[in-house]
């Protein structure tokens, strides 16, 4: 026997038991916060099987990332086949296909692109690096110090993006101080508008909060842009009045102030069509995206107009791993698969069954205060009838009864009680169904 051959150190055997890979997790920082226990295997579709073969329907699509559901076979075949030709080419040395690939294609996308007009883009890795972007590069080409953004918005975890942030005191409380020169407007809500519960009051009060920011803090020429979703995450899947982004361009154009459009949960076809945008009569200036552009790798960007994205010169922004060569293998995939089986069609579709399967799931429920979202983008609000007070404790009951049903969804709302409901977009109208029967089944099991 080899001398050596007892420091040498085998690897354990894998078990086939969650309870012992559970064991392992101590070291797991509790910063990352869990919905579930579960030990996944693998996953196909809208399902994942568990290390003990449990299926679940997985409706949070990986908080709004699996648009083309789990390993989806054309774009796994597309990573495999560029991992193994090269995985890592640095954007600042080399040229790679797929990089150049995508650098022409997604431009193309650009909401509104004009005849003659060209649009650029960025890449990076994470929702939170792509808004940085896209802060520094409105502050660059307009030589403005300060920004708008909305209450209720997320836009990320690192220092400039939690800035922007206001979904939640948990994601800035403890930080400050933050990032100077961010000011925040209402954002429109009509379920919760305190000038009146329909789509005009709601918009008109939100524009009147900029213009009294205008009017109390901060000269309109000092402002470089609006930093929007067009329609809130993690604030509560909170779905604007149409008239709300046309209005906020018109004031936007009045005072030369850019609109960054935060598509990072709404886009790629989550709600029906390519972007969130689409939807409205206002076209942005800068696009943030992230989530759904490689159904699962590291990646996000940025899209702008040419003159506007050439205001960065070499080297006023970058990083090591943006643009990674498999991610953008996958992205490419995931483009071809959103075109080819019409993601965007089937998650209107499909959309259109959800919300209505869940109006009469919900009906007769007192705790339920509104069902509302586009496409694939779903939200649930749980409140006391009446006086709107949020039910938190209803939104995560409603959890639990659905996770013991073998479905997967989360929460969201400043005060958690919204329950979101996130398909992937491949989702079938069978998986929907069942969806909203659970669902209908979890209510009443809490008595909601």
């Amino acid at each position: 026997m080899d001398q050596h051959a007892s420091h040498v150190l085998t690897p354990p055997r894998p078990e086939a038991d969650a309870a012992t890979w559970l064991a392992r997790r101590d070291g797991v920082p509790a910063v990352w916060g869990r919905y579930t226990d579960l030990v996944v295997e693998r996953g196909q579709g809208s399902w994942i099987e568990t290390i003990d073969g449990d299926r679940y329907l997985d409706y949070t699509s990986g908080i709004g990332v699996t648009n083309t559901g789990h390993a989806h076979p054309r774009v796994s075949a597309a990573i495999a086949e560029q991992a193994g030709r090269i995985i890592h080419a640095q954007q600042n040395i080399l040229y790679h296909k797929p990089g150049l690939e995508l650098h022409e294609r997604l431009p193309l996308r650009f909401p509104g692109l004009r005849p003659g007009e060209q649009a650029g883009l960025f890449l990076s890795n994470s929702g939170a690096e792509a808004i940085e972007a896209a802060i520094k590069l409105a502050k660059h080409a307009t030589r403005r110090p300060a920004v708008i953004a909305f209450r209720g918005g997320f836009h990320g975890r690192t220092h400039a993006a939690m800035a922007l942030t206001s979904s939640g005191v948990k994601y800035r409380g403890h930080f400050e101080p933050l990032l100077g020169g961010v000011h925040f407007a209402p954002y429109p809500y009509p379920l919760r508008n305190p000038t009146g519960r329909d789509d005009a009051a709601a918009v008109g009060f939100a524009i009147a909060g900029v213009e009294e920011l205008f009017a109390t803090v901060i000269y309109p020429d000092d402002v470089a842009a609006f930093v929007v979703e067009p329609i809130l995450g993690e604030g509560g899947y909170v779905v604007p009045p149409d008239g709300f982004l046309p209005a906020l361009r018109e004031l936007a154009d009045r005072h030369g102030i850019l609109i960054i459009a935060d598509e990072i949960q709404t886009g790629f076809a989550r709600t029906g069509r390519f972007w969130a945008t689409d939807w409205y009569e206002a076209r942005p200036d800068v696009v943030v995206m992230a989530k759904g552009i490689a159904s699962g790798l590291p990646l996000s960007g940025l899209l702008a107009r040419r003159e506007l994205l050439a205001a960065l010169g070499p080297g006023a922004h970058g990083g090591t791993y943006g643009g990674n060569a498999v991610a953008c293998a996958a992205a490419l995939a995931t483009l071809d698969v959103i075109e080819d089986e019409d993601l965007a069609g089937n998650a209107a579709r499909q959309g259109e069954r959800l919300r209505a399967g869940l109006l009469a799931a919900t009906d007769g429920h007192a705790a339920v205060a509104e069902v509302r979202g586009r496409g694939l983008m779903v939200g649930i609000e749980l409140a006391d009838r009446g006086t709107l007070l949020p039910r938190a404790d209803l939104a995560r009951g409603l959890l639990a009864a659905a996770f013991e049903r073998r479905l997967l969804l989360l929460t969201c709302g400043t005060y958690g009680n919204v329950v979101r409901v996130i398909a992937p977009l491949v989702t079938t109208g069978d998986e929907v169904d069942r969806a909203v029967e659970v669902i209908g089944e979890s209510l009443a099991a809490i008595g909601a």
